[in-house]
């Protein structure tokens, strides 16, 4: 028996996918920010991979000055809202927190920062403006973080930027792709629409960018392009019985999941395939849709496991079932999926193998793949002179993000292969940064 009822309203979804991090009010938020000992060389700003000035920020709420906290933030990393919240931060900046070797709770440095943007979010701050125009033009092909990132940053140095989007919302995983407890829809639009306001780029929505011709007249009509394309749908295994109904990649899982909420029907018996955060997601959000058994498979042990601990830990607190070195053989069902067969596995001389006569049944209604995502190498064979490494991940200068066509330049999973939102905003903003080295000189 699963621990939480199908939700069959938007209260009943919100009650189900309550949030993981809450914002702080103003009191908890002077308390916490009262613990941290602001630290010289402090490494929870070392860890950060846009360098946020943790102990500044930090210091600026405790003192009551949320909204210059708020500017340090953003100035380091224009999605800063959403990054305070989606972030493993027990990873990155609390996991370097010196009380960490102290046995002391570390400090929340995620919430705080969410309750600094937050504030001035709300009280529609005017903290930037777009930079005196220098009459060039960038065109960004992907309103994911590090698109949005770059045109934040190109807009500061005096570019007109347009953004082109496939689908109708920005944001990219961040509002298509993350499980629902942890940032809600409204809050990722919310701090795309207080950007957009103060600093001007121009988002076209609905507008994909998939044939020779178009990027033909980007390249005739901008000075530079930035793709920010991430990297598509999730692959095939290339099983049989693959096609059949009641299969899904958990990407498109978790992006239904966002966009329908309660509407969504989660089956009584869930499999999903994987091992990696997206899987964790994903069968999380299978049992809080009030799925009754929710089974996590994967192919190796539990060590080997991609996903971050302190996200398995949540995964198995929502009822989750967790089966280790096993992987799929076969999706049962006439038309639609009835169960999966698995065979168990070993390493041997390093090599994961399968144990003959090992095959076993696990019966379910959906099967959701997650187990990565295809590369949008197609899209970008298109581009000439486009260099792409063996795992068809773009080529770029490691410091200006310029890509192999000097026209070019690309940040985000599809350069990094699929990381955090935040490595996402970095890279866009070096690149915005890269580009503006390129032009002002030509």
């Amino acid at each position: 028996m699963g621990l939480y009822s199908p939700p069959k309203s938007e209260a009943e979804f919100q009650k189900n996918f309550g949030q993981k991090k809450p914002l702080m009010n103003q009191t908890e938020a002077f308390y916490e920010s009262s613990r941290c000992l602001f630290c010289y060389d402090a490494p929870c700003m070392n860890a950060c991979p846009t360098h946020i000035d943790v102990p500044l920020f930090i210091k600026q709420i405790h003192t009551g000055n949320v909204i210059g906290a708020a500017e340090t933030i953003f100035e380091a990393n224009w999605l800063g809202n959403a990054c305070g919240v989606v972030c493993p931060t027990t990873e990155l900046c609390e996991g370097s927190c010196v009380y960490d070797n102290q046995h002391v709770p570390v400090i929340q440095i995620g919430r705080l920062q969410n309750f600094a943007t937050s504030k001035a979010m709300a009280e529609d701050a005017k903290l930037f403006s777009a930079g005196e125009s220098n009459g060039k033009k960038v065109a960004i092909i992907g309103a994911g973080p590090a698109g949005l990132s770059c045109a934040c940053e190109l807009r500061t140095l005096g570019y007109e930027v347009d953004i082109f989007e496939a689908k109708s919302k920005p944001s990219g995983l961040t509002v298509y792709g993350i499980a629902p407890y942890k940032i809600t829809n409204e809050e990722v639009l919310d701090e795309i629409d207080y950007l957009q306001k103060q600093l001007g780029f121009t988002i076209h929505y609905n507008t994909a960018i998939t044939t020779k011709a178009q990027l033909e007249n980007l390249e005739n009509n901008y000075d530079a392009i930035f793709l920010g394309v991430g990297i598509g749908a999730t692959r095939q295994l290339g099983l049989e019985g693959e096609d059949k109904e009641g299969v899904i990649g958990a990407v498109e899982f978790i992006e239904e999941l966002r966009m329908k909420h309660h509407e969504v029907q989660v089956p009584e018996n869930v499999v999903v395939i994987g091992g990696g955060n997206t899987a964790i997601d994903a069968a999380s959000e299978s049992a809080k849709m009030g799925a009754k058994q929710v089974s996590l498979v994967y192919r190796r042990d539990r060590e080997r496991m991609g996903a971050y601990n302190f996200e398995y830990d949540f995964a198995i607190s929502t009822g989750v079932d967790s089966v280790f070195n096993a992987t799929p053989v076969e999706i049962l069902g006439n038309g639609k999926a009835t169960g999966v067969k698995f065979i168990k596995t070993e390493v041997v001389d390093g090599k994961l193998s399968n144990i003959e006569g090992s095959e076993f049944l696990i019966e379910c209604n959906l099967v959701i793949k997650a187990t990565g995502q295809a590369k949008q190498g197609a899209f970008l064979s298109l581009i000439d002179d486009l260099e792409l490494d063996k795992k068809s991940r773009i080529t770029v200068h490691p410091e200006t993000y310029q890509t192999t066509n000097p026209k070019y330049f690309a940040g985000g999973d599809a350069v990094n292969g699929g990381a955090e939102v935040v490595n996402g905003a970095y890279e866009g903003k070096m690149a915005a940064r890269g580009m503006h080295g390129m032009l002002v000189d030509s």
